[in-house]
């Protein structure tokens, strides 16, 4: 049985086939996708059914090695060749997560490491479980240096999801409330709807009142009157894309969040994997930020559309938070502080050093 079957991503018993839990179907029900073609895997992910810039890397790793064992070719030229065309048609679809492109580029760069077609599927599988395992224990590592800036009895503002089903275990910025629940400590969490796509009511709800964390939901537009009431000590938030600079890409409404809690005094943090920073993206004006269909907006999650069909809308999936508005951004290497120039590239040459057997030290 595969070691992951209990996992909302991973592969099919035979390894042919990537199976998902449908994160767009939460919390009513609980269905699960069985992925098998590039286009379902373009999809899903394009269709949020998996979501998370973690989980996306690392169903985009299981995707590759899955349409690989499907490549018909008699050389490794054109096998590689046939494999950096799926590989780019699986990172079109969703451009603003650094994950899903680094996957995919991991996956590749393994491929051409070997000589022989049998050669390069066995290393793509053991390069897929890897970016798996490695996933579980950069949660487990956030979770514990996140667990330092809380404690009991704290009130903590969240944005969007990243809890286990935006990764793999514990999470990212919910991840220290998940551990210290474990450990007997008690946090009120106040989490945002997070408009248009309700991550936070359907996901971050469903995945804390499950775990007997005390969550209460609020609309996006009332995080202001909660941090004034003194109902907030600390803000944590996900991250898609962390530039060079510490400005970071996360679900649109983040920076507004930042923006009040410098307002009112409040430490706000982003959590996140090494994954997610892009030494090559100099500051947040180069994130691509991804636009998404105006029906989100007008009648997704409503019985009926609740604007008239000829409004135009504007619709990005992300803003960006500048990193003015940041007390710290926590990888699995510690918490990273002002300058973040230095620091994100301290955080990214243990990474080398650690994947080189070189040793992690912490920041």
């Amino acid at each position: 049985m595969n070691q992951y079957l209990s996992d909302h991503v991973h592969l099919s018993d035979d390894g042919t086939a990537v199976i998902i839990l449908d994160q767009t179907q939460l919390p009513c029900r609980t269905e699960y996708r069985t992925l098998r073609t590039a286009r379902e895997m373009f999809d899903a992910i394009q269709q949020l059914q998996v979501r998370g810039a973690p989980a996306i890397g690392i169903c985009a790793a299981y995707d590759l090695y899955v349409l690989a064992q499907q490549i018909s070719a008699h050389t490794t030229q054109e096998f590689l060749s046939l494999l950096r065309q799926q590989a780019t048609f699986l990172a079109s679809s969703r451009p603003t997560a650094i994950n899903l492109s680094a996957a995919l580029n991991r996956m590749l760069d393994t491929a051409a490491t070997q000589t022989c077609i049998r050669d390069m599927l066995s290393a793509l599988y053991r390069e897929c479980i890897a970016i798996h395992e490695e996933d579980i224990a950069m949660c487990r590592a956030i979770s514990e240096y996140g667990l330092t800036l809380i404690k009991d009895g704290d009130g903590i503002l969240t944005h969007c999801n990243a809890g286990p089903l935006a990764t793999s275990r514990y999470g990212t910025a919910l991840g220290p409330l998940f551990l210290g629940k474990e450990r007997g400590l008690n946090f009120h969490v106040f989490s945002d709807e997070t408009r248009p796509l309700l991550q936070g009511a359907r996901l971050t709800c469903y995945e804390l009142h499950r775990a007997g964390i005390d969550v209460t939901l609020i609309c996006d537009n009332m995080a202001s009157l909660v941090m004034k009431n003194g109902w907030i000590q600390v803000c944590f938030v996900g991250c898609d894309r962390v530039a060079a600079n510490g400005d970071t890409a996360n679900k649109i409404g983040t920076s507004g969040i930042a923006i009040l809690a410098k307002h009112y005094g409040i430490p706000f943090y982003v959590l996140g994997p090494t994954s997610t920073i892009d030494l090559s993206c100099k500051t947040g004006d180069d994130i691509p930020i991804e636009q998404r269909d105006a029906n989100e907006i007008k009648q997704k999650f409503y019985a009926e559309p609740m604007a008239p069909p000829e409004i135009n809308c504007y619709n990005p999936a992300f803003d960006v938070t500048d990193h003015s508005l940041i007390s710290g951004i926590v990888t699995e290497y510690g918490i990273c502080r002002a300058p973040y120039t230095e620091s994100l590239r301290t955080a990214m040459q243990q990474k080398h050093a650690a994947l080189s057997g070189k040793g992690r030290n912490s920041l």
